[in-house]
């Protein structure tokens, strides 16, 4: 599962009018951005090796850059937080998501960006059928 298609897939929530994965120079307000959270620990390998194992996981973050407002800003991410508290039946290029890990308790607000545009941020870890 690539970054593409998590982004694809939030599309689909309805919070956000314009995505993007990695770094996108002039971010437009109200945009979604999906990047690859740094892994820790071991890779998790069924007994039995690579064959016998029936899931894989991806650390996410996701980057709401909303708007001048910190108020709009806590509202829609807690819009997206609140879809992703609630979704089921998840399918991603044809792989089964079997489960999505909020891997904070709410969106964290880090700030604004240089041009006072306000972020927060919301960590998931989703794990899905390899």
């Amino acid at each position: 599962m690539e970054l593409a298609d998590i982004r694809d897939w939030i599309k689909t929530l309805g919070v956000g009018d314009y995505f993007y994965i990695g770094k996108l120079e002039n971010k437009r307000e109200r945009s979604i951005g999906i990047y690859q959270r740094q892994p820790s620990g071991s890779a998790d390998i069924a007994l039995g090796g690579l064959n016998c194992t029936k899931t894989a996981s991806k650390k996410v973050s996701i980057l709401i850059h909303w708007d001048k407002y910190a108020n709009e800003t806590e509202e829609a991410a807690q819009a997206l937080y609140g879809k992703l508290l609630y979704v089921t039946d998840i399918n991603i290029t044809g792989k089964r998501v079997y489960y999505v890990q909020l891997d904070v308790p709410e969106p964290i607000d880090v700030g604004t960006d240089d041009n006072g545009v306000y972020e927060r941020v919301i960590w998931l870890t989703m794990y899905y059928e390899r």
